[in-house]
């Protein structure tokens, strides 16, 4: 069940009310139990809180007026001259009431000499009281102001990191989406080949395998991270698929010097479009025998996996302009700004070199 706007309000100010009420009635309480004994207490309470009358009115009245208008005590000039209001004008109207509840309420004598008098004998402690009211009520109405606006800023800054994350989200979705597809047309591909070679046998066992592949694939591509362990048996899968196309030709070596790191955690089909790539511009390239080499070692706090693969001269010099790596990269700063893609050519080789921060429990 909602609230309606001016049902929240009233309550507000009905509340703003109470709480003054019981704020001068203790404020009251305090001052007659300094001066009284035991038998006039409550008559002198009585007296204190008549007496505080106007005093209860100008604090609700303020706190009204900030329900209604919360930045009416912002600027400077409306403070001093709603100060100047309330000392020059609200003063001596508070002593002739004083002076009208001590003289049985004969207001026959209210006249300009009397406002005048009232304005002499006003005590240090009521300009005190009231200059300490007006600034507690303003010091309140200020203070949940800027409150408010601090809170509205996080409520605004909390939601602008929601759509970033929904916005980073839909981008990795997106990535995946183009990842996948990339990755299933690869190895029909593969499969194609076994086709057009006539061999029956070998081409039935290169479906079983896409199979497992692509179980895999769509398994992980549901989670955000997946352990390196998974995907190195992902690697060993899909590299046993290309062997059956490029039969001996296809040598690839896996090295990895810390089991432990079997453990860590990565994003999904990481590795297989480094090992695509390496594939497409190694084996491709020439009739002879590949010789594409992944190490996985632990550097420092950082993971380190390099996939290498020696350049042909029928092949462009710089593979690393394909959709694949292109991907890799983009998924990798989504994963972990810190994680990142270097592409490099070292003589006659090619490296793409993955850096990934390594969490605590890696």
């Amino acid at each position: 069940m909602t609230t309606s706007p001016s049902t929240a309000n009233l309550t507000a100010a009905l509340q703003a009310v109470m709480l003054n009420m019981m704020a001068w009635a203790v404020i009251s309480a305090a001052g007659a139990y300094g001066a009284a004994n035991a038998t006039s207490f409550l008559r002198l309470w009585q007296q204190w809180c008549i007496d505080y009358l106007p005093m209860l009115l100008l604090s609700a009245s303020l706190c009204l007026a900030l329900l209604r208008w919360p930045t009416l005590f912002e600027p400077w000039r409306n403070i001093v001259g709603f100060f100047i209001v309330v000392m020059v004008v609200f003063q001596p109207l508070q002593w002739l009431y004083v002076d009208w509840v001590r003289h049985g309420g004969d207001v026959a004598g209210i006249n300009l000499e009397n406002i005048y008098q009232a304005r002499l004998r006003m005590r240090r402690f009521s300009w005190f009281v009231t200059g300490a009211t007006f600034a507690i009520i303003v010091g309140i109405g200020n203070w949940r102001l800027a409150r408010a606006r601090e809170q509205a800023l996080q409520r605004t800054h909390t939601h602008n990191l929601e759509l970033s994350l929904a916005l980073e989200q839909q981008r990795m979705l997106s990535l995946r989406a183009q990842l996948e597809p990339h990755f299933i047309f690869n190895a029909l591909n593969a499969i194609s080949a076994l086709v057009r070679d006539g061999d029956k046998a070998v081409s039935l066992q290169g479906i079983s395998r896409l199979s497992d592949l692509l179980r895999y694939a769509l398994s992980a591509s549901l989670r955000d991270t997946v352990r390196l362990g998974e995907e190195l048996q992902f690697i060993h899968d899909y590299t046993d698929l290309q062997r059956l196309r490029y039969g001996d030709r296809l040598h690839i070596d896996i090295h990895c010097d810390d089991a432990a790191l079997h453990e860590a955690q990565c994003p999904p089909l990481l590795l297989q479009p480094l090992i695509e790539n390496a594939l497409r511009h190694d084996l491709d390239g020439h009739d002879g025998r590949s010789d594409i080499r992944v190490h996985i070692r632990r550097h420092k706090s950082e993971l380190l996996m390099t996939v290498s693969n020696p350049l042909s001269a029928q092949t462009p010099a710089n593979p690393g302009t394909g959709l694949g790596l292109k991907n890799t990269r983009e998924r990798l700063m989504m994963f972990n700004p810190s994680a990142s893609l270097h592409t490099e050519t070292r003589g006659d080789r090619f490296y793409a070199e993955i850096r990934l921060p390594l969490g605590d429990g890696d």
